[in-house]
């Protein structure tokens, strides 16, 4: 009875947990920008002339279909004087180019975001593609940069896909980053260290 009772408790035991995989990073060379992936997903390629990335698992559906997020600089720092196109001209060409590639356009969603402590706003919108006939959603996030540049994460899947992956596209912005610039060399600006043994040095000798 006591060897029955023994199988039993160790029947019970509750296997140990699997600790989940990281994500991987990665820091696109030319742009700056730097961003987490899942596990499970890879690297595609580069896009926008080297300034950016595609990143997607191994799907089984024909390439032209598969989903995918792509980062990119998509509009670099102004010349001199020159004013740059803004997060809203850059809203307004995206969705240009949606209309133009596709058909039955609808604006889902837009609202401003915060990412990186930089100024963004989200894009989400949806329309059928002429040269496949396919139905697409596209989730896209511009950045504005301290240069006046701007980023774009998004996301292209299908509509029926988009509850699941909308938590990978948070994750990716949640992770995306701007190298931090260093402070010039020969900074006056931080405190100077105090006299020894921790006081202050009196401003008059002693009487």
């Amino acid at each position: 009875m006591v060897l029955g009772l023994a199988l039993v408790a160790a029947g019970q035991t509750p296997a140990p947990a699997h600790k989940p995989v990281p994500w991987k990073r990665y820091c696109q060379p030319n742009a700056g920008f730097c961003f987490k992936y899942p596990p499970a997903w890879t690297l595609l390629g580069d896009v926008f002339d080297g300034n950016g990335v595609v990143v997607a698992p191994t799907q089984k559906e024909d390439r032209a279909l598969w989903y995918e997020i792509t980062l990119a600089l998509v509009a670099p720092p102004p010349d001199g004087d020159e004013e740059g196109p803004g997060l809203n001209g850059i809203i307004e060409q995206a969705m240009a180019a949606m209309r133009e590639a596709g058909q039955n356009f609808v604006t889902l969603q837009r609202q401003e975001r915060t990412i990186d402590h930089q100024p963004a706003q989200m894009l989400k919108a949806k329309y059928r593609e002429k040269a496949t006939g396919h139905d697409w959603v596209e989730e896209m996030v511009f950045i504005h940069g301290p240069e006046n540049e701007i980023y774009s994460v998004a996301l292209k899947c299908a509509p029926q896909d988009l509850p699941r992956l909308e938590p990978v596209l948070k994750g990716v912005l949640e992770s995306w980053t701007l190298p931090r610039p260093e402070p010039p060399a020969g900074d006056d600006s931080a405190p100077s260290p105090p006299a020894p043994g921790g006081t202050k040095a009196p401003s008059q000798p002693p009487r």
